[in-house]
């Protein structure tokens, strides 16, 4: 469960670090935890990252944080509803530039282009359709401002679009990394293969802490991205388990691998599994009868 006790208030900043604090949005969910957390970075001249949801409410309480400062960037790790949709509002307030890696369908995998053009919706968070960047950003580059600098790491898989931003010893991780939950990887958003290099190449960063899209800074993040790498391992073997016996559909892996939740969140389930199944048909360990997608009948190769 996430810690609700942090932060502590909604709408009110909080200090983190010399010159980085956050604002709770007052969207909090079992999909969003206590809610959506937007970071700004810097004294003098600051940038924003994940300006949140449509809310008048945050975008006030933004505004009563940065106190008339000049804000020289506004920055979006990844175009859900829940963390981009204020993005144009503030730089509309501020006079600052969005800057993403793309659109709400850049960075989408060839494997789940194929799955929206063949007609599957996306599920959970929700997409926010409308978001334009003014700049895009790569893996690699560096975003500076005054006393500050960012480096760009392409992390896909939770969406397409999805980015971190390296700052000193520190990581913002956006929604790739959680400490109270692990993150929804839904198909034709979601990439479980991206997901998991993602989450590998973050391995390799050496930091102290991740500040995440939603709850506390993670404090030992290389000991959470092996846990969450391990989860999802242990799930593609529960997986593999099943198709040993023979083929099966999704909702069959779901009805026995998730015994002991309410069948009513085996529709949420049904979108992990089928995330898996996608990287393992990916990987060529298995195939299908049929066209690729929700209703197909998966067996090993």
């Amino acid at each position: 469960m996430p810690d609700m006790n942090f932060p502590p208030q909604a709408g009110v900043f909080t200090p983190l670090a010399p010159q980085l604090g956050l604002v709770l949005a007052p969207n909090p969910s079992p999909m969003t935890g206590p809610g959506t957390n937007t970071y700004i970075l810097g004294d003098q001249s600051l940038a924003i990252i994940d300006p949140g949801p449509q809310s008048d409410a945050h975008l006030a309480a933004l505004l009563a944080a940065i106190a008339g400062r000049p804000v020289s960037h506004i920055i979006v790790t990844h175009s859900h509803l829940d963390h981009s949709p204020l993005a144009r509002p503030l730089a509309d307030a501020v006079g600052a530039p969005i800057l993403a890696f793309g659109d709400t369908y850049a960075g989408r995998s060839a494997v789940m282009q194929q799955l929206a053009d063949a007609g599957m919706a996306g599920g959970g968070e929700g997409l926010d359709h409308s978001f334009a960047p003014d700049v895009l950003v790569a893996d690699g580059d560096i975003i500076a401002g005054q006393g500050w600098s960012l480096k760009v790491l392409y992390t896909p898989g939770h969406l397409g679009n999805h980015i971190a931003l390296a700052w000193n010893d520190a990581v913002f991780v956006g929604d790739l990394v959680m400490g109270w939950s692990t993150s929804l990887v839904s198909p034709p958003d979601g990439d479980m293969t991206d997901f998991l290099a993602s989450c590998a190449k973050l391995q390799n960063i050496p930091v102290r802490i991740h500040y995440s899209g939603h709850g506390a800074p993670i404090t030992d993040p290389h000991a959470r991205l092996t846990e969450l790498i391990a989860h999802r391992e242990s799930r593609t073997a529960q997986i593999l388990a099943q198709l040993t016996a023979g083929p099966h559909d999704v909702m069959q892996i779901v009805q026995a691998i998730y015994q002991d939740i309410d069948p009513r969140l085996h529709g949420a389930a049904g979108r992990n599994v089928l995330a898996h199944l996608v990287d393992l048909y990916v990987k060529k360990i298995v195939t299908v009868n049929g066209n690729l997608g929700p209703d197909a009948i998966f067996r090993l190769v």
